[in-house]
């Protein structure tokens, strides 16, 4: 009966977020845990005169690992990619090769049902539009950039000639976006970062979720070199250990949450919108202007955070720093 309540937020995905018209082809991609939230999609899809087609997978094993060979070749064909999936298959060739071929993807990792009804799908996301793109805008063109909070996080970055990626959770052709996740981010140059990371909000990963104690990491040369703090750090460093890939520990992104509407409640796509959070990203970078192919794309949150680009202040405390009409 929950289909009542859920169908509201999934006409928002595919009216709003999708733009999906009548006659297009929509490819829903989920697995085994997540078919009631993939049903719920078609019926909004058939609800637009579009062809909802489902393709329903075993889990991956982790986030970031490549879709079936036949789902991947699928997304190329589609007009839009809607993927309710327990573990992520946005940071992949799958869906850089299918957004490159025009595809629009909305990225629905670990989506629950509670996330169809309240919480960050209830934002107005061609309000916030601007703002996510003025926030990429001043990251395209920023060359050094400094994170720091007052839990210990101090880390610099070197960024000229990466792109500043805006995921306003409105695509068009050959576009991607998380939804509800309104957020701002940019992949930096490999091997730059340096200093150390404090998460103290959310790792919405290996059942971690909202933070106890705070994840303390130390960067050297672009690479995470050594993780401390409690359990849940134990629990993130045994997982990159078991992956036997270096490339795991690449600082993959920067990322801001500019959704007012998001909670903090250690579910990914709720966390990394909320407003004035800030998350780096680790593996993976293909998706975001990078080069880097990992086995997984993790995502450590932080509250309070100040980001200076090229020594000007943008971010004091979550707060942005400047104005814009809206």
């Amino acid at each position: 009966m929950r289909q009542i309540e859920m169908i509201r937020g999934a006409r928002t995905i595919v009216e709003t977020c999708a733009g999906v018209k009548p006659g297009e082809s929509v490819l829903i991609i989920t697995d085994t845990n997540m078919v009631k939230i993939a049903e719920v999609l078609a019926m909004a899809v058939r609800e637009r005169d579009a062809e909802p087609i489902l393709a329903v997978m075993i889990p991956r094993r982790g986030h970031g690992e490549e879709p079936p060979a036949c789902i991947a070749e699928a997304m190329k064909k589609a007009n839009v990619i809607l993927p309710p999936v327990s573990t992520s298959i946005t940071h992949t060739k799958a869906v850089k090769e299918a957004t490159a071929a025009g595809s629009r993807a909305v990225a629905l990792t670990a989506f629950t049902e509670d996330l169809l009804i309240r919480g960050g799908i209830q934002a107005d996301f061609k309000k916030l539009k601007p703002i996510c793109l003025e926030v990429a805008r001043r990251f395209g063109e920023a060359k050094m950039v400094k994170l720091t909070t007052p839990t210990g996080t101090s880390l610099t970055l070197r960024k000229e000639g990466r792109r500043g990626n805006a995921l306003y959770c409105i695509v068009g052709p050959g576009e991607f976006s998380p939804v509800p996740n309104v957020e701002a981010n940019f992949s930096p140059l490999e091997g730059t970062a340096e200093g150390v990371i404090v998460a103290d909000a959310s790792i919405p990963y290996l059942g971690i979720g909202l933070l106890r104690e705070p994840v303390r990491c130390k960067v050297e040369k672009g690479f995470i070199v050594a993780i401390d703090g409690g359990t849940q750090a134990d629990i993130l460093k045994r997982d990159l250990q078991a992956r036997k890939d270096p490339n795991c520990y690449n600082i993959a992104e920067l990322g801001v949450g500019l959704n007012p509407e998001s909670r903090m409640t250690g579910i990914m796509l709720d966390d990394e919108g909320v407003w004035g959070s800030v998350h780096i990203g680790i593996g993976s970078n293909i998706t975001l202007g990078g080069n880097i192919k990992a086995a997984i794309h993790y995502d450590l949150l932080m509250w309070g955070a100040a980001i200076e680009l090229d020594g000007k202040a943008i971010l004091e405390r979550g707060d942005l720093k400047f104005e814009i009409a809206v």
